[in-house]
């Protein structure tokens, strides 16, 4: 995946350019950060997790697999292709259908913007579950390796179709799923609703008849049902189990508190409907997008790109470190992550949270000379790394003092 991220920004700097030449609007730059910085979060829990759902595949492939596949075999490979995108047609299916699941998958539906930043926005919470999806292929005997390959195969594929700038492919869309028949799937309109699953194949859909075409007199209104409302993303990830925790706590019958956790995405239990309301959802509400002046957001764009680079040194470095300074620098990251999406979210809070981290770090680098206990690096690198953090204080109070003194609307501020 690390180095797969230099094509993700080739590509999404190639949307950009195509959007703009034919003058549209598919970019919102809080927005994407916040969705790339959704996939650092879930790349960064998958450090932790990847043996979690690897390991548990490879135990049942053997120990109770029916026989062993050879891995050196291409039709192994080819089914084992086929036989993924089937099963992640049903995870992604029962994703949309079972509360639980959703509370996974929402973070992938969360943005109101659709481009290739979006297909980058996963999931921190989705090993929990969705392992068990994928046990028929260790009981048919696939080696872990290829249930591995095969895994990143089918999430790969799926980026590129997450576009506005490119139409209809005729046949192509009948088969494959693609950036139209993806489009339909992440919209909030009523025709759309729960619609095309497929990750590689859109057949499957056209099989078990959730198959619905894009149509251009109901354009797709991308989102959830009920809008996420922030950019932080802590809280994206785990909004959806807060909602039911906080359901299941109310409903004052017992196998109402458990159905919360399986019944369908947006169920309620009645006494709990009836004594805590929520609004309809609107569909033609506002976009979410507090108000963020060009000098905040220039900020906010070079401290992202800074906390990227360092989230593609994580994925690098983590499997070398020990667990507790892997967890520390993960812990660090995040909360990087989420201080710029305060900043985003026009509250003031957020300067003094970027004070903390910026400042800080220029301190404990410069007085340590270490970096989360990674082994050789360059004395100058760090001189370089304190001098990074100490620059962005620095600006960080120039950017604030200046939008205090002209303007009271668009930006976050000391005090």
């Amino acid at each position: 995946m690390a180095w797969a991220i230099p094509g993700f920004f080739v590509l999404i700097g190639i949307e950009l350019l195509v959007a703009k030449w034919r003058g549209r609007d598919v970019y919102h730059i809080n927005d994407a950060i916040n969705s790339l910085g959704l996939g650092v979060v879930s790349q960064i829990v998958g450090i932790f997790t990847k043996l979690f759902a690897i390991g548990i595949y490879a135990w049942c492939a053997g120990h109770l697999a029916l026989w062993t596949l050879p891995a050196n075999s291409v039709w192994v490979w080819v089914s084992g292709v086929l036989l993924y995108d089937l099963l992640y047609y049903w995870l992604h299916r029962f994703g949309h259908e079972v509360n639980v699941l959703w509370a996974a998958h929402v973070v992938h539906h969360q943005s109101e913007s659709y481009n290739l930043t979006t297909a980058l926005r996963q999931t921190g919470s989705g090993f929990v579950l969705g392992w068990l999806f994928y046990l028929p292929m260790a009981l048919l005997g696939y080696p872990t390796e290829v249930f591995a390959v095969v895994a990143l195969i089918d999430l790969l594929y799926q980026f590129w179709v997450h576009t506005e700038v490119i139409d209809r492919l005729g046949w192509f869309d009948r088969v494959f799923c693609s950036p139209s028949n993806h489009r339909a799937h992440h919209a909030v309109n009523d025709r759309y609703l729960d619609r095309n699953y497929g990750g590689i194949l859109i057949v499957w859909d056209r099989m078990f008849g959730t198959f619905v075409e894009e149509n251009d007199e109901d354009p797709p209104i991308y989102g959830t049902r009920a809008p996420l409302q922030s950019w932080n993303p802590l809280w994206a990830n785990v909004e959806v189990y807060w909602a039911m925790l906080k359901d299941s706590w109310h409903a004052r019958n017992g196998l109402d508190k458990l159905r919360v956790w399986f019944k369908p995405p947006g169920w309620r239990p009645a006494d709990v409907a009836a004594r805590f309301p929520k609004a309809d959802f609107d569909i033609e509400h506002a976009r979410y997008s507090p108000p963020l002046s060009r000098t905040w957001k220039a900020y906010c764009i070079v401290q992202f790109v800074v906390m990227l680079a360092m989230g593609v040194h994580f994925l690098g470095a983590a499997p070398k470190l020990e667990l507790a300074q892997a967890a520390l620098y993960a812990v660090y990251l995040t909360f990087g992550l989420w201080t710029l999406g305060v900043v985003m979210e026009g509250r003031s809070a957020g300067v003094w949270l970027e004070l903390l981290r910026t400042a800080g770090t220029a301190v404990v680098v410069g007085m340590s000379g270490q970096w989360f206990g990674v082994a050789h690096l360059d004395p100058r690198a760090m001189i370089l790394i304190a001098l990074v953090f100490g620059l962005s204080a620095l600006a960080l109070l120039c950017v604030a003092g200046y939008e205090r003194r002209h303007t009271s609307e668009t930006r976050p501020a000391l005090g």
